[in-house]
């Protein structure tokens, strides 16, 4: 075992005093993904900053027209909240097929969001929804916020401390599975907002991003046939030995169509 220090900050403003402080401190927040990724040697910090003693990260609450969900907030904890259940049940649906009930219970949304994995599902729900990312000093629209393969917005020294997604009229997520580890080998969200319907995509690229030519198909007809004639374009798409760049550019469609049939 190599030496790090470990420290447990009861306060955002803590945290981001510790994370200053070091030259190569790293954050924990579910650690679903970066405590194996420490047990590898894949990652050797000198610090390691423990958010789960800090409770104002912790909540889900409404504001307005929007549902703000605390970065340390758990995917159990989102699938199970009266008020996510209410007003965005298609994230109840998403954060419900999360991993297993292991990874439901300590895994965040803020972790999740943060490390950008390409397969993870709350990045697609992000962009259908709209949504905005807090941090200790700016907000950031989701569609700013994730850059490409673990790469985000955030500076080196930058904490989330929530996200805000306004309420949609309507949504709904489809996730073709990865069998093992239940990451998405494709999943898609199709969420009608005020501003149109909206179609966000993971697992199938490096990142996730909108599926603009199905957002204006479902547009002029909200039914699974109007998606018919789309053909989605396979050349950028991911291809390994769970599944082809043809067949994950199938799978987008095939999901899509699947989250509008629950929605009609």
């Amino acid at each position: 075992m190599y030496a790090f220090s470990y420290e447990r900050p009861t306060s955002v403003a803590d945290a981001v005093s510790a994370l200053k402080a070091s030259e190569d401190a790293k954050l924990l927040a579910g650690g679903q993904t970066f405590i194996p990724t420490l047990k590898q040697r894949l990652a050797q910090p000198d610090a390691l900053i423990d958010l789960n003693t800090i409770a104002e990260l912790r909540f889900i609450r409404e504001e307005g027209d929007n549902v703000v969900i605390g970065a340390m907030s758990r995917h159990g904890e989102i699938a199970g909240s009266e008020i996510v259940q209410r007003r965005i049940p298609g994230l109840v649906v998403l954060a419900g097929q999360i991993g297993d009930p292991a990874v439901r219970n300590r895994g965040t949304i803020g972790g999740s969001i943060a490390n950008n994995d390409p397969s993870a599902c709350y990045p697609a729900a992000l962009l259908a929804y709209g949504a905005t990312v807090h941090t200790d000093r700016r907000q950031i629209p989701a569609e700013d916020f994730f850059i490409d393969m673990f790469e985000t917005a955030l500076e080196p020294d930058e904490i989330v401390t929530a996200v805000s997604i306004p309420v949609p009229d309507a949504s709904y997520y489809s996730k073709f599975a990865n069998p093992a580890s239940r990451y998405a080998i494709v999943g898609v969200m199709v969420a009608k907002t005020k501003d149109g319907v909206r179609v966000g995509v993971t697992g199938a690229k490096t990142c996730a991003y909108r599926a603009t030519e199905l957002e204006q198909a479902l547009s002029g007809n909200f039914a699974p046939s109007a998606l018919d004639g789309i053909t989605v374009d396979a050349a950028d798409m991911n291809a390994d030995i769970h599944a082809s760049a043809a067949y994950r550019a199938h799978l987008v469609k095939v999901m899509a169509k699947r989250s509008v049939e629950r929605l009609v």
